[in-house]
């Protein structure tokens, strides 16, 4: 069998008899190759779309929660200084009651002082009617 003088220098005639410089087999496993680029190419674009949409849905839920963290903080926050707020007043409370106490035990001296005053002076003021 003869070698075709062309296949020797490189020159292959396709099915549709075209002239090609690479051999049939190296075509088809270029072409099939290429195919397999295009869908691996698809694929990854497909994967980078559904990988982008799982990334905002976790930047979203992670928004979230920071901001319910942030509320709860300030409630924690909240309740921490009413706590505070009601001990406060609570303290002030107890020291209205203590001068308030204080200033009941000032009067109930001072009435006794000023019943006995009474006494005195409605007995002087009898013993001074009977005098006369």
């Amino acid at each position: 069998m003869a070698k075709d003088p062309l296949a020797e220098a490189g020159f292959h005639f396709d099915e549709v008899n075209k002239l090609r410089v690479l051999e049939p087999d190296v075509s088809q496993s270029t072409a099939e190759l290429k195919e397999e680029c295009r869908e691996f190419v698809e694929k990854i674009g497909q994967f980078q779309k559904i990988v982008g949409g799982l990334i905002s849905t976790v930047d979203g839920l992670a928004k979230e929660a920071e901001t319910e963290k942030m509320k709860a903080i300030g409630a924690r926050n909240l309740l921490t200084s009413v706590a505070k707020q009601r001990e406060e007043h609570q303290q002030l409370l107890k020291g209205l009651i203590a001068e308030k106490k204080m200033q009941l035990e000032r009067y109930r001296v001072e009435y006794e002082a000023l019943s006995r005053v009474e006494a005195e002076q409605s007995e002087f003021i009898n013993q001074f009617i009977l005098q006369k």
